[in-house]
């Protein structure tokens, strides 16, 4: 569905851009870039790589539920129109050999992925991967990590608590809108949060400034049974068996009935909960691994400071291959 919120109006998304840029002080004069185009705050990634002096930017762009082809270069090219950057834009529909031999850089985003074996015997010896999230945060699905070994293609993370991008802020306002969108008011609820990651403090810190009152712990085990709570918030790390099971959803049922869990990021078994009339909130589950709220739900700016980020980490890298320098690693994780 297309995002038509007032805040995303295409001037304002520019003035976010040229603002992050020059925040993060991202330079890719000359160099190509390969990453998907898209739609609402997600639309900013080729337009961000071109603003950044990018030579030229290939998006890949293809119809979602998100959006229209026809849409996505609409939105796409307004923003470069409105940036000054049209002519550094190409639009492309699928990965090709001679589009990806090309790149210097190749975002993990929606559309590139997945980064398979093919793909990578494809890239120019010095092309580096931004995963465009944190390193601890990597998807195996996303990016044959054994075939970048093997060619010596660096996959590179973001720092996403540097000052500069600073994402991980918006965790507490995303974590107050989940809730808020399942009719629980957060200011004075009480919350239990299930946290076993370094989004811990950032969540925490966001409910408690909205006025709730926050147990955190990092494992349903560990929760207070003598307590009554208003949800229960999800933010454990995903594993590949359920982060709540069975087990746990008897045991929230027994002590906790009524409470909402509210599902942010890592797999519950959800036929469980429903068994034991647990209400669950988002409606419609994530995919495996994959956070139920997006940082676009609170607006563009997490996303304009994440793909920037993500697209410095990764110009930092490239750099180094060429001229050994350490002013812009603290931007880096790498994998």
């Amino acid at each position: 569905m297309y995002d038509t919120r007032p805040g995303l109006n295409s001037q304002r998304l520019v003035n976010l851009m040229q603002q992050a840029v020059k925040r993060c002080e991202l330079q890719l004069n000359n160099l190509i870039v390969l990453t998907e185009a898209a739609t609402g705050a997600y639309a900013v990634t080729p337009v961000l790589a071109a603003i950044a002096g990018a030579k030229k930017v290939f998006a890949i762009a293809r119809s979602s539920r998100y959006g229209t082809l026809e849409e996505v270069k609409s939105q796409t090219l307004e923003l470069a129109a409105l940036a000054g950057v049209s002519e550094q834009i190409q639009f492309i529909t699928e990965k090709t050999k001679d589009i990806v031999a090309q790149a210097d850089i190749i975002t993990n985003s929606g559309h590139v992925r997945p980064i398979n074996a093919e793909m990578i015997a494809w890239m120019k010896p010095t092309a580096v991967i931004g995963l465009m999230y944190e390193a601890w945060e990597f998807r195996p699905e996303d990016v044959d990590l054994t075939s970048c070994q093997q060619r010596g293609i660096p996959v590179v993370g973001v720092n996403e608590r540097y000052p500069g991008v600073d994402v991980f802020s918006f965790l507490g306002i995303m974590a107050v809108k989940l809730l808020l969108d399942a009719g629980v008011a957060v200011y004075t609820s009480n919350i239990l949060l299930l946290c076993d990651n370094l989004f811990s403090s950032f969540i925490e810190r966001g409910l408690i400034n909205a006025g709730a009152n926050v147990d955190t712990v990092d494992s349903i085990a560990a929760a207070p049974t003598d307590k009554t709570y208003d949800a229960i918030l999800v933010a454990l790390q995903p594993r590949p068996e359920p982060v709540l099971s069975v087990k746990d959803a008897k045991m929230i049922a027994k002590y906790w009935p009524g409470t909402l869990v509210a599902q942010y990021w890592g797999d519950i078994e959800r036929s469980a909960f429903s068994a034991h009339n647990i209400p669950v909130c988002p409606e419609v589950e994530p995919k495996a691994g994959h956070m139920a709220i997006l940082p676009s739900a609170v607006g563009p700016e997490p996303i304009i400071r994440l793909q920037t980020g993500g697209l410095k980490a990764a110009e930092a890298i490239w750099r180094q291959s060429l001229q050994p320098d350490n002013s812009a690693m603290e931007f880096v994780q790498l994998l």
